[in-house]
Parts: C-alpha cells; structure tokens; sequence
C-alpha cells in the first residue's frame, strides 16, 4: 500500500509503523527525490519534514555539510546527500525540503537534516521484495544502500542512514590523534 505525498508535506510529523510491520512482513519507506532519482529511508528513523528554511553556513564543514539549522532551540547539521554521493549539489527550488533523520552514525544519535528536492509518499514494501544492491554501477558506495526495491517499475534505492551520514571514520584505538591536534596531557 502507499500513501500519497500530500500526506507528509513540509512540517509533517511521520506516523509510527504498525507492530507488524515491525515483525518483519513489511517495512515502510519515506520515499523522496533527489537528482532525478528515487530513494527510501525506514520511517521508524525519520523524525519529521519541514519547509526548506535557508541554512546558516559553518566554515570548514566537508562540502556535502551546507549549513545548519535551529529547530527548536537545537542545532541540527543538514547534509546534502547529492554531495556526499560525489554529484552536484542540490539546487534549491520550490519543493525543497529537509528531512530530519535520526542517525547513529560513530555510535552516537543525533538529529540530522538530509535535503531532498521533494518528498514523494510513505512505501510499504515487504521484505521480500528488498533485495541487495549491486556491487557497481549505482553511482553511490555500496556500504550506503540498504537494499533496492521496484516500485511502480522503477527502483528505489533504500538508504543505509548511518552510513551514509558518517562524514568522518572513528579512529582505530591506539592510533595517534590527528595532525594538528595537541595530546591530551595526563593531569
């Protein structure tokens, strides 16, 4: 079953997914547009969809990071995945909107914006009808995709969040600490 996009425009808040669901007979996808191509998020990490709101710029970000925004009095960092798959960033236009997402990324969560040139609908899609990626010829690493799932004859490309919004590797333990860093000194 899918719902329609004007169900969660701008400013929508993502409804729960059925317990079922949640037993693995289906799962639903926030699915949304970006660069001409379709792509999913699992709903149960979506915390909501706002008006795109201009982003305050943050020097020496990685360029996928445009900005940050305030919601509600917190500091939520907005990436533009378009950028962090190595394409053009995304052009702002009337149906632009972010995407705020719950990542675990480096095992900490955190609220994190993900643009999206528009919202589409919320897909339940069974699991059986997710397969894995291919190893080439997505465009995006294979480690940020979930799964792929054929909707409507076209494929959905199902994001792996934490992945891929992992801008930075946590060190391995016992590694020095980055250049330009000063060690921490024993008291």
């Amino acid at each position: 079953m899918h719902g329609s996009a004007g169900d969660y425009g701008p400013a929508a808040a993502v409804p729960a997914q059925p317990a079922e669901a949640a037993a693995g007979q289906a799962r639903r996808y926030l699915a949304f547009r970006l660069g001409g191509e379709r792509f999913g998020i699992d709903i149960l990490r979506i915390k909501e969809i706002i008006e795109f709101p201009g982003l305050t710029e943050v020097p020496l970000m990685p360029p996928c990071v445009r900005g940050v925004i305030n919601l509600r009095g917190a500091v939520v960092p907005v990436v533009d995945l378009a950028a962090r798959f190595g394409r053009e960033p995304t052009a702002v236009a009337r149906r632009t909107c972010i995407v705020i997402v719950e990542s675990k990324a480096l095992g900490e969560q955190q609220e994190v914006g993900v643009m999206a040139d528009a919202v589409e609908a919320v897909l339940e899609i069974p699991a059986a009808d997710i397969v894995p990626p291919p190893a080439f010829g997505t465009g995006i690493r294979v480690e940020f995709i979930a799964g792929m799932a054929s909707i409507d004859a076209r494929f959905v490309i199902l994001l792996d969040v934490d992945n891929a919004l992992m801008l930075q590797q946590a060190p391995p333990a016992g590694s020095p600490p980055p250049a330009g860093t000063a060690p921490e000194r024993a008291a």
